[in-house]
């Protein structure tokens, strides 16, 4: 049975006074954010705004300010009315990045379709190992292709052994060579991708088709490829995007004519006008071929009105075909491990002892002794840590407060802040090494009127500004999950903004943002395309280290730094995968206000 208490009379309530002090006598105000005043999302927004156009936009519009000013007409000129070297980089960095998506999308469509829709032996082996290219960073992976593929790489020299020929066999060079690069490194965004999709298409639309008397080639066209058309898209873009921004497949396999080598090039010519233009020229494409992709997906919906079962595998029972499938799995496990294999071989040999023999004679420990103890070695892996670290914190304060706002504050220009991100991550590597020379070779409000250029503090900004997008799109990812009357309840039992969005949202976002942030870490410790154009003898990151010595011919050093690269990267792989997988606990809160 439950009492109801008794209602205390007058004389038992405490008198209310209408203006109550501490003990101290004077009463002490603390200032409050008022979440619910319409100004509230501008004054949160205005900061991050600020942030995004001093680092993003300014710097662009200080590249198209250069590149109009000395000898600007005529800098435009050759690209708009000239058949030179402007024009010819155009046409083949589109050229590789079209080839590209194309190759990318074959192996990587077809390997989902396999991988998802079949069961044989060896299936899960590959699965196992699929994403290996995704953890090479991009220097170490063109390199170890250069390693075994190049004309004084590990497999040509060895076909010319054992076919007692002339010349190495097969060798990848030029544009071919890139191409090779590009589809090994870049195949898994269409893996992804496709594998994605087809875990969540219903069969029963398939088999509806098949039914109804449709042959395969017309299932293909008129019910797989338009419900894997938003996929499809999606890893296009991704592969045009990193293939157009492109470096070091082209610098090491001898092709000059792209944009990001011309840019290089006219930078360490001394030629800024000429290689703003080239950045201004090649953001502009990336940013056309953003949104025109973008367009193109948001013309129709792709979404299945069925309700069938989930996808399932198809079992091999031909015996032929599963020793053929066996086989070939095999030797999809060798190709894949191949590159890493190769680092890590290699990375035990003597500088100056592999010349033409297959493989490296002479072995030892000691490249990786001098680059722990030897101060000037040593120095590459600190700047990295450091730079990245700072880095990765300017991204998640910065990200995670972009997420929030676009995902949960109404406000004019929300869509403006999403696009001023989403431009930050378009634009290629050298082009925002290029905006940041422009921008802050001179001293200006968004410096503190100092000058970056030359300075540790370039770096750490070039990375903020490349891997910016990696936090915002997982911290919103893991927003747009989260039910918006948690934070509500927080806030309507009298906690202020500040406390609510602290203890219960950003609490329920945090192995989203965790995620984002050691991805962002990662690729700064990897970072190089931009490093190559801003850095300094003291400012040397790892990637850069790795470059330098390979051309110093201390080729044991560069592939012993390349695996402390791979190492770092596996290991942030495994920890990201238990962070999602943590995120369970956010999507389990939405339950609490069912």
């Amino acid at each position: 049975m439950s009492t109801i208490p008794a209602t205390p009379s007058a004389a038992t309530v405490p008198p209310i006074t209408e203006d109550p002090t501490p003990p101290g006598g004077r009463r002490s105000r603390r200032p409050q954010l008022n979440a619910n005043s319409r100004w509230f999302p501008y004054l949160l927004v205005f900061p991050l705004a600020l942030v995004l156009f001093g680092y993003v936009v300014q710097p662009m519009l200080a590249t198209f300010g250069e590149s109009v000013g000395v000898d600007g007409p005529e800098n435009w000129a050759s690209f708009l009315t000239g058949d030179g070297v402007a024009r010819s980089a155009l046409l083949t960095s589109l050229m590789i990045s079209a080839a590209s998506v194309f190759l990318c999308g074959v192996v990587g469509v077809a390997m989902a379709f396999l991988l998802k829709r079949f069961s044989f032996p060896g299936r899960r082996l590959i699965e196992a190992i699929i994403l290996v290219p995704a953890a090479l960073p991009p220097l170490i992976g063109a390199i170890s292709f250069q390693l075994l593929y190049s004309e004084t790489g590990i497999l040509p020299r060895a076909l010319q052994q054992l076919l007692g020929t002339e010349n190495p066999v097969l060798p990848f060079s030029g544009i071919a060579g890139v191409l090779v690069v590009h589809t090994f490194t870049m195949y898994p965004f269409f893996y992804l991708a496709t594998s994605a999709a087809l875990m969540g298409m219903d069969p029963s639309v398939e088999e509806a088709a098949y039914n109804l008397g449709a042959g395969r080639v017309r299932v293909w066209r008129t019910v797989l490829l338009p419900m894997l058309t938003p996929a499809l898209v999606s890893a296009s873009l991704l592969v045009f995007m990193t293939s157009l921004a492109s470096y070091t497949a082209p610098l090491l396999f001898g092709v000059d004519r792209t944009m990001t080598m011309q840019i290089y090039i006219n930078r360490t010519n001394g030629d800024l006008p000429m290689a703003s233009t080239y950045a201004s020229v090649l953001a502009v494409v990336s940013v056309l071929f953003l949104l025109g992709m973008r367009w193109y997906e948001g013309r129709r919906s792709y979404r299945s009105q069925s309700k069938g079962v989930a996808s399932h595998r198809r079992e091999l029972t031909n015996p032929f075909a599963r020793w053929l499938a066996l086989a070939a799995s095999l030797l999809a496990v060798v190709v894949l491990l191949a590159p890493v294999a190769t680092i890590a071989l290699v990375a035990f040999s003597e500088d100056g002892t592999w010349t033409t023999e297959v493989i490296p004679s002479g072995y030892t420990t000691q490249n990786f002794v001098t680059i722990f103890s030897d101060p000037d070695a040593y120095r590459p892996i600190v700047n990295s840590l450091q730079m990245s670290l700072l880095a990765t914190v300017g991204c998640v304060v910065v990200g995670v407060l972009i997420a929030y706002a676009v995902r949960r504050l109404d406000f004019r220009g929300r869509g403006l802040l999403d696009v001023a991100v989403m431009l930050a991550w378009a634009l290629p590597g050298t082009v925002v090494a290029i905006n940041l020379i422009s921008a802050f070779s001179t001293g200006n409000a968004f410096s503190f009127g100092q000058v970056l250029i030359g300075t540790f503090w370039i770096m750490p900004l070039a990375y903020f500004v490349r891997f910016l997008p990696l936090v915002f799109r997982s911290s919103s990812a893991t927003l747009a999950q989260l039910d918006p009357s948690l934070e509500e309840a927080a806030r309507n039992l009298g906690a202020s903004w500040a406390r609510a969005f602290g203890t219960v949202t950003l609490r329920l976002m945090l192995p989203g943002v965790l995620a984002g942030a050691l991805l962002a870490f990662v690729n700064g410790v990897g970072e190089f395309v931009a490093s190559v154009l801003i850095y300094t003898s003291e400012t040397a990151p790892i990637s850069v280290e790795i470059n330098n010595r390979m051309y110093s011919f201390e080729v044991g050093t560069a592939a012993a730094y390349g695996m402390l690269q791979v190492v770092l990267i596996f290991v942030v792989m495994v920890v990201s995968g238990r962070l999602q997988n943590g995120g369970r606990a956010a999507r389990e809160a939405t339950k609490w206000t069912a």
